[in-house]
């Protein structure tokens, strides 16, 4: 299915004090793929995620990005990725398009009209065009966002609950709209999320997390089985009250 490795990460970790977040990590997302990172609060994740942005600097470990060291090269990398999530919000005081031309200009997009237009158009939010962003429904907010994190053609996509407090119909979109992006330009996605359904319908592999580290991966249509569960629920449910007897 797969070509390149997008994402490689190598021995993460990040340490407050006496508290290790983060414990030595390793995974990769490829080309094309959409990688589940699941677990339950405080498992990891979105300190994982915020690493990857640059937004928290590790405390050991390797982040590379298309064969290229974060440390090293992040303000080249960062135009490569971009990243969305319900509470990520944008500011409500501009417009739709206000939003979408700063993050345009952000991003040192060429032909900025022409893309903002095509992204309105894609996730019909032309009728909002002029409407504050924070005069949105959370429906409506959830399309903005996601039109905003695929503003520079992303390489690698993080999604940090993007699809959390939704309705069914937008979540849907949002899912349907992630899978098309992934497929259509074999960009890697990493994608967290507390809905085991959506993490079935979406994702090619899945890890999961539990105090830092990765307890278990696996495609998410087989690896209940493996650990003697019916469905992907119930082995969130065993990662987060059961890690050391599934370890095992």
């Amino acid at each position: 299915m797969t070509h390149g490795t997008i994402l490689s990460i190598t021995g993460l970790t990040k340490q407050y004090d006496s508290f290790r977040a983060v414990d030595n990590i390793s995974f990769s997302v490829d080309e094309g793929e959409i990688v589940g990172l699941l677990g339950p609060n405080g498992a990891g994740k979105t300190t994982t995620i915020n690493m990857i942005l640059g937004i928290l600097k590790p405390t050991g470990g390797s982040i590379k990005v298309l064969g290229k060291k974060l440390e090293k090269r992040r303000s080249e990398i960062s135009n490569k990725i971009n990243f969305a999530a319900v509470y990520a919000h944008v500011p409500a005081n501009l417009s739709v398009r206000q939003n979408l031309y700063v993050f345009a200009l952000l991003y040192g997009i060429t032909s900025v009209r022409q893309r903002i237009g095509a992204l309105m158009q894609e996730f019909d939010l032309e009728h909002f065009a002029d409407t504050k962003a924070g005069l949105l429904s959370s429906g409506e907010m959830s399309r903005l966002n996601l039109a905003k994190a695929l503003m520079n053609s992303p390489r690698l996509l993080l999604l940090d609950e993007p699809t959390a407090s939704l309705d069914p119909s937008i979540s849907r979109l949002v899912r349907e709209k992630i899978k098309e992006y992934a497929a259509k330009t074999r960009a890697g996605i990493l994608w967290t999320s507390h809905n085991m359904n959506e993490i079935e319908a979406v994702c090619d592999r899945v890890l999961f997390l539990s105090h830092g580290t990765i307890l278990l991966s696996g495609d998410p249509k087989t690896l209940p089985a493996a650990h003697g569960k019916e469905d992907l629920e119930e082995l969130f449910i065993a990662v987060a009250r059961e890690p050391v007897s599934l370890k095992e």
